[in-house]
């Protein structure tokens, strides 16, 4: 795996670039393999991965072959290429890689490290000859390395909240625009519930575009099911199905992964009701909303890297009924800190923070500050030099739930070593 860092890392210092020229270009030297790929492509500020991960598990259990590309990846690099639920082997990928370095001209701009790996996820799902690859935008949509395919089979567009606005726009209506630069003329899209002024903003596209358009509202739990041992029930327009992803969230998303579905059944996919709930049942997307544990102690890690993340993981924990909560939290320099604490801290929580490593960190004692204005009443906040340092103290400080959130790369850092 180190050598597919390394390899990656010479693409690094190219940043992240918003642009197709680049990747056009790329794929053109590779003979175009995305243009052999029917896919699914799914934009959005949350709940984009959990939607591709259960689309990717109904159509593996219909019988399809089916590729699937998201990011970012928690702990490495093979995460984000999927075959039939099965991710890319390091050998395979270190190969693919080769492949597209071997096209690189030197006289072309050189290509960014996200269109690198995304010319290898397009490269290889051509040489599997996969039925549908299911593809997860980087950033925004408009202009990210995945909007390359003129005729997807149907595109989706998950949430639209405040995210990425140093790149995608001041407002969400900007945002909102760059989203919808996934939609295509007379393709199908799928739309979760959108705030008023991003909805008038996304019509507009839809109807310039005439696309056909299926406004998602979220399923609904059985009543009673979320309080079984087993996993809650929810039902969506008749179809009853098990929710093995925890939140609520997960009805829009899940209801969002069967409206995508069924347009695709309208052009003559097999995909019983019966796939649709095993796929849906079988699915998994570590990271969020995920029970683990550190030295026998029970752990909650979210990712909760914006303030509509953060929302979702407020309400999970208050299902809870905990009295106080330990958290453990590291965020990238350029989130909105204030309103991701504004939507997880309570009076009497304990709060440790720590640095992301290896990635732009937001200074821990700036987010101390931050966090004893937003909650005046917090029991106890402290910054660490090294996640280890907060983990142990926090197990033994007290009793309460432990969550670990605030950015992605942190739960990777986690997991990396909780594995070795």
């Amino acid at each position: 795996m180190n050598s597919i860092d390394s390899f990656l890392k010479r693409f690094e210092h190219f940043g992240v670039e918003l642009g197709l020229e680049r990747i056009y270009q790329l794929l053109d030297n590779l003979g175009n393999p995305h243009l052999q790929v029917p896919i699914v492509h799914v934009a959005g500020t949350n709940g984009k991965g959990s939607v591709c991960a259960y689309v990717s598990s109904i159509l593996t259990v219909a019988g399809y072959k089916v590729g699937r590309y998201t990011s970012p990846h928690l702990v490495d690099w093979t995460e984000r290429i999927y075959l039939n639920e099965q991710k890319i082997s390091s050998n395979t990928l270190e190969k693919l890689l080769q492949e597209v370095e071997a096209v690189i001209r030197p006289e072309q701009p050189s290509p960014t490290q996200f269109e690198v790996i995304t010319a290898a996820a397009w490269l290889y799902f051509a040489q599997q000859e996969v039925d549908v690859a299911v593809v997860e935008v980087g950033l925004g949509g408009r202009l990210d390395a995945t909007n390359v395919c003129h005729q997807p089979m149907v595109t989706v567009i998950t949430s639209i909240s405040w995210e990425h606005w140093q790149r995608l726009g001041p407002t969400l209506s900007h945002i909102a625009g760059e989203k919808a630069g996934i939609l295509k003329p007379g393709c199908p899209a799928i739309v979760g519930v959108l705030p008023p002024e991003v909805k008038i903003v996304v019509e507009k596209r839809i109807a310039d575009l005439e696309c056909p358009v299926f406004w998602v509202k979220p399923a609904k739990f059985l009543k009673g099911s979320q309080k079984n041992k087993s996993l809650p029930v929810a039902n969506y327009q008749g179809i009853e199905y098990q929710v093995p992803l925890f939140g609520d969230v997960q009805l829009r998303n899940s209801a969002i992964a069967i409206a995508t579905v069924q347009v695709l059944e309208t052009q003559g996919w097999q995909v019983p009701v019966a796939a649709i709930k095993q796929g849906i049942a079988e699915t998994k997307w570590p990271g969020r909303l995920q029970w683990t544990t550190w030295e026998n102690r029970k752990l909650l890690i979210d990712g909760a890297h914006n303030a509509a993340a953060a929302q979702v993981l407020g309400r999970y924990v208050r299902t809870l009924n905990c009295r106080s909560i330990s958290w453990i939290m590291g965020m990238l320099s350029t989130k909105e800190h204030s309103e991701i604490f504004l939507a997880l801290l309570r009076p009497g929580d304990r709060l440790y923070l720590v640095p992301v490593p290896d990635h732009s960190s937001a200074d821990v004692n700036q987010l101390s500050t931050i966090a004893q204005d937003v909650c005046t009443k917090l029991v106890f906040c402290q910054v660490y030099s090294h996640l280890t340092l907060a983990l142990e103290e926090s197990i033994t400080d007290s009793k309460n739930l432990i969550v670990l959130c605030g950015s992605l790369y942190l739960l990777g850092h986690f997991l990396t070593i909780k594995n070795s």
